[in-house]
């Protein structure tokens, strides 16, 4: 899956917000000053022709949609991250962020706790099949 560039990760956002929209609808999404109509459109066509969205015609207007969900974009690139800048380690990355952060040893418990749990779920989906 290819990276976005900046521009195209904040109009995905906005799509995935949305789940469909006209250029129009994107662009009321956009803080001001908001973008021009061109560049945001262009910007789509991009990630049409990249594979992230699609679109329905109705007549010469055009309603985009994604085609990517934004978890599994957030997983490959997240995981390209933890590899680039972790060598692939998640107590290297959870200990960076704890020392970053200033986690308190209650946060570290309640992550572990999630973590747990999240296991425990993917377990018992993984049993069920």
């Amino acid at each position: 899956m290819k990276k976005l560039t900046k521009a195209e990760e904040q109009v995905m956002h906005i799509l995935w917000k949305l789940e469909k929209g006209l250029v129009r609808d994107v662009i009321d999404q956009f803080p001001d000053p908001k973008p021009p109509y061109n560049t945001v459109s262009t910007v789509i066509r991009v990630l049409e022709k990249k594979g992230f969205i699609d679109h329905k015609a109705y007549g010469t207007t055009y309603e985009y949609f994604p085609l990517i969900k934004k978890e599994e974009y957030a997983r490959v690139h997240f995981m390209h991250f933890m590899k680039n800048y972790f060598n692939n380690s998640f107590p290297k990355m959870a200990a960076f962020f704890a020392r970053e952060k200033n986690i308190s040893m209650k946060e570290m418990e309640d992550i572990l706790r999630m973590t747990e749990a999240e296991l425990n779920k993917s377990k018992k989906q993984t049993d069920n099949e």
